[in-house]
């Protein structure tokens, strides 16, 4: 008698666990399926019925209130942090292997560059669907952005801190080994009031331009901010090819001593930050076009712009330092 309750008690026990179990296991492929269907409602059905800025915007916000109960972000679980890392190893390693003319330097050098571009491709995109489609950058999220992209730029003021510190110390105390006089002796510098006069023109022009881009955006304005964004990537793609031509007209190099190390790194990576702010903008431009930059929520060309405006300040201090003052 004693056997049968004891088999009656676990057979009950057993019962009522993997009935659970099975009941907890139907409700999470119910919330699969139910956020598989909201995400390509979301994502493909979406721009085929929605075709403005406050559709988009509402729908989402809807979407991220019926998901959770907070207005924080908690990311999900992402492969792209790991895969960017060993790119970025990868691309390091090649370069020195390549600059040490170390067989299969380039190879690994293009692998890496390629590997680390997918990267920031596969990214980027899952961070525009979350924003726009998925309704996770709140106000609250946007805020913490907004102090990232802030702490991003100082950092990257205190990269280019550096290379002007590097400059005013080489040529206000400039050594015997290059004649104790700046511009070191036999450098012929370029002439401020011509290439680098116009580049400084077309930067403040541009600067205007994704200016009056953003002020259109906010009062609704799409095809004005549109044609205006287009400009300033223009203007952009100019200015580098200027820098270009410039660069390949120098009377110097950058093993001439410490003025050509100086100038071209400070110069160069600017370039480089010109070119990856065109970059930027050309994202932008390609979201613009798809609804993705209503009146209150477009953080992304928030950060473009004002990455782009500190671009435009750098140069404005590399013109009157190293193409004015240091050339006379």
């Amino acid at each position: 008698m004693l056997y049968y309750r004891r088999l009656l008690k676990k057979r009950v026990f057993y019962s009522i666990f993997f009935n659970a179990a099975r009941l907890e296991l139907f409700n999470v492929f119910l919330r699969w399926v139910n956020e598989k269907i909201n995400y390509k409602f979301m994502v493909v059905i979406r721009p085929y019925f929605f075709k403005s800025e406050a559709s988009v915007s509402k729908i989402s916000i809807n979407y991220a209130l019926s998901e959770q109960r907070h207005p924080y972000h908690l990311v999900d679980p992402s492969p792209w942090p790991f895969v960017a890392s060993l790119a970025v190893f990868l691309l390091a390693t090649g370069a020195a292997m390549y600059l040490h003319s170390y067989k299969m330097g380039g190879y690994f050098l293009i692998a890496g560059f390629f590997m680390l571009f997918f990267c920031m491709f596969v990214w980027w995109r899952d961070v525009v669907r979350e924003g726009t489609f998925q309704g996770h950058h709140t106000l609250e999220v946007q805020k913490s952005l907004r102090y990232g992209m802030l702490l991003f730029i100082l950092s990257e003021v205190m990269f280019f801190v550096a290379f002007f510190w590097a400059f005013f110390h080489s040529s206000l105390t400039p050594v015997v080994d290059i004649g104790l006089i700046w511009p070191p002796k036999g450098i012929i510098p370029f002439n401020p009031w011509e290439i680098p006069l116009l580049n400084t023109l077309i930067l403040l022009l541009s600067g205007a331009t994704v200016t009056w881009s953003h002020y259109s955006i906010l009062s609704g304005n799409r095809t004005l901010a549109i044609f205006s964004l287009l400009g300033t990537i223009f203007l952009g793609l100019i200015f580098t090819t200027f820098q270009a031509i410039e660069y390949y007209e120098a009377p110097f190099t950058l093993s001439d001593g410490v003025y050509g190390s100086t100038f071209f790194m400070a110069t160069g990576f600017h370039g480089f930050h010109v070119l990856i702010g065109t970059l930027f903008l050309i994202v932008c431009f390609f979201r613009l076009l798809a609804y993705h930059f209503p009146k209150k929520h477009h953080f992304g060309f928030e950060a473009a712009s004002w990455y782009w405006h500190f671009v435009d300040v750098v140069w404005l201090f590399l013109f009157v330092s190293i193409y004015w003052w240091g050339g006379i």
